[in-house]
């Protein structure tokens, strides 16, 4: 009787599992569900699911954490300005090692042990960036972030290959530049790049946020669906702000240039991927045009 009992989740995720069968879904998998290590057991648990049910999967990775360990065990102080990591000679070499060398091959191996056929990419191999333009700082002042680059397109030719040899490319994001030099890239972009280059049909942001709240120390009050009319009366509200902000408007841009939906979900949550593909109820906030 237990096992009947099952039964009607199953049959709940069958209309999704067919509308998603055979599209693209590319997810920026980010925060404390890289981290903590039944956070990040249960994240690839998903993945290796969302890749069993034939939606062709491609994973684009964050590692932010890692980083600022690793510099501060090196030595070196994180300096961020707005949000992004100040990123010199040395601090670069730190963030390809962790990105390239430990991450991306952590998220693969974990994968793979799961029956999932992943294959590890450095963002350098598809993304095409130009170095970012300094920040103007509230006192007047500029501030350049070194070797941080803007992302300016993904070559999407090789992920697609890999995608038509039912392979899930896991990318780092790091990029390089015309000359071939490798740029700290904001991983959100990056994804949201790679997305709009393969004209995914889902776009998700796995982060430490439940998705946009109406008060922000209220996680019961996410907002489930924004379009884009909500958009300016959000901002007005004053619940559309601060980090947040860049996200939605980001996601509008995708929105805007070819990806379906786009969608953030809280991956301290167990199991939340599953929970917003395959039930009714979903979770997070979705953005629609």
């Amino acid at each position: 009787m237990e096992k009947i009992q099952e039964l009607p989740s199953l049959i709940e995720a069958r209309p999704y599992l067919q509308q998603f069968r055979g599209s693209i879904l590319v997810v920026k998998y980010g925060g404390s569900a890289m981290d903590d290590p039944a956070l990040m057991d249960s994240t690839l648990h998903d993945l290796a699911v969302v890749e069993a049910v034939g939606i062709e999967l491609v994973v684009v990775h964050g590692g932010g954490k890692s980083i600022t360990r690793k510099m501060k065990e090196a030595g070196i102080q994180a300096t961020f300005v707005s949000g992004l990591r100040v990123t010199d000679t040395e601090s670069m070499a730190i963030v390809e090692s962790v990105l390239d060398q430990e991450t991306n091959p952590a998220i693969v191996s974990g994968l793979t042990a799961l029956g999932c056929p992943a294959v590890g990419m450095s963002g350098k191999q598809v993304l095409r960036v130009e170095k970012s333009k300094p920040l103007k700082l509230d006192s007047g002042e500029e501030a350049d972030l070194g070797l941080v680059g803007e992302v300016l397109f993904a070559d999407a030719n090789m992920i697609r290959d890999l995608l038509e040899q039912h392979k899930v490319p896991v990318i780092s994001p790091v990029g390089c530049d015309k000359n071939g030099i490798a740029y700290n890239t904001n991983a959100d972009l990056a994804a949201m790049q790679i997305a709009i280059q393969l004209q995914a049909s889902k776009l998700i942001y796995i982060s430490d946020v439940p998705g946009v709240l109406r008060d922000r120390n209220d996680a019961r009050t996410v907002i489930p669906t924004i379009s884009r009319p909500d958009v300016e009366r959000l901002k007005e509200e004053g619940i559309l702000s601060g980090g947040m902000l860049p996200k939605v408007e980001s996601a509008l841009d995708a929105l805007r240039r070819g990806v379906g939906k786009v969608q953030f979900i809280d991956g301290r949550f167990r199991h939340s991927l599953l929970i917003e593909l395959f039930t009714a109820a979903g979770c997070g906030t979705e953005i629609v045009d």
